[in-house]
């Protein structure tokens, strides 16, 4: 009759994500997700968001029932697993206007802003951010820690996944080495390459514009895949604090940045990340 979502704490990055704000949003993508599955089973999903007004890590009730008309929603759920986080460099392919606009409504959809980064001076603006970003990030001894930790072989189904014979020696060289202005310059040129830079954001900055902007997130990014479209983020410009505010005013609205994508369509075909077994995350209550 329904299914509650739960933020699972253990997984929390205390040192790059400190108020949960980017757990809250992956929370929000896998709510978001499981609309789609229902609306693609013929089902409605109702959701009431905080049931519990004891428990803040009860984020969601999700009620099940049958649908009584046909959802646009189920169109979007072969894209669930085509959907990859594109580290490479895009094709040199212009996105049109009109595939931009059916983007930004995607995400207005659900309670967010998407705002393409115009003109040369905004694109370049945010590429130094997201420099200026990495070398706080580096320059910290506790991120580059939590990093580390987060580093698992690829047979893991979390994590940042690597190469078992790579994980020991990368881990030495994370913890080590303050390696923020190397990562900082090649995500910069991610980011001026990028054909589509977007900053998704929210009037307010609470745990339930968060979980909209989830919600926002995911819906764009598979209305994205659907047009042959990928993304990946680069975000370091909303992880640190100081540069936060800056990322938002060059979109020329009011609100909080919560994501920085870059869009465009792929070079190659990318295997799916590893996942953990859905058993691992899934509790069936009688």
């Amino acid at each position: 009759e329904h299914i509650d979502l739960w933020a699972d704490g253990t997984r929390a990055l205390p040192v790059n994500d400190p108020h949960d704000r980017e757990l809250t949003i992956s929370c929000g993508c896998a709510l978001f997700n499981l609309r789609v599955a229902a609306a693609a089973a013929g089902l409605d999903a109702l959701v009431e968001t905080w049931p519990d007004a004891v428990d803040p890590d009860l984020l969601a009730k999700v009620h099940i029932k049958p649908a009584q008309t046909k959802s646009a929603l189920a169109a979007l759920q072969p894209a669930i697993a085509q959907r990859r986080t594109y580290r490479e460099r895009f094709a040199a392919t212009a996105v049109d206007a009109a595939t931009l606009r059916e983007l930004v409504a995607a995400a207005k959809d659900e309670g967010a802003t998407a705002s393409v980064l115009e003109g040369d001076e905004a694109r370049f603006a945010a590429a130094a951010l997201v420099a200026e970003g990495d070398a706080l990030q580096w320059a910290n001894p506790s991120w580059r820690r939590e990093l580390a930790a987060w580093m698992h072989p690829r047979r893991r189904g979390d994590g940042l996944s690597l190469p078992a014979l790579a994980v020991p020696v990368a881990k030495i060289v994370v913890r080590t080495f303050d390696m923020g202005q190397g990562v900082g310059a090649k995500d910069k040129q991610l980011a001026d390459e990028s054909p589509v830079l977007a900053v998704l954001s929210t009037d307010g900055d609470m745990p339930s514009d968060w979980l909209a902007t989830g919600q926002a997130l995911q819906r764009l990014l598979l209305e994205g895949v659907q047009r042959g479209l990928q993304a990946s983020y680069l975000n370091q410009p909303v992880q640190a604090a100081a540069l936060r505010p800056k990322l938002q005013r060059l979109t020329g609205r009011p609100g909080y940045a919560q994501v920085l994508l870059r869009i465009g369509v792929p070079t190659q075909v990318k295997a799916g990340a590893p996942r953990r077994p859905l058993a691992e995350v899934l509790v069936a209550v009688s």
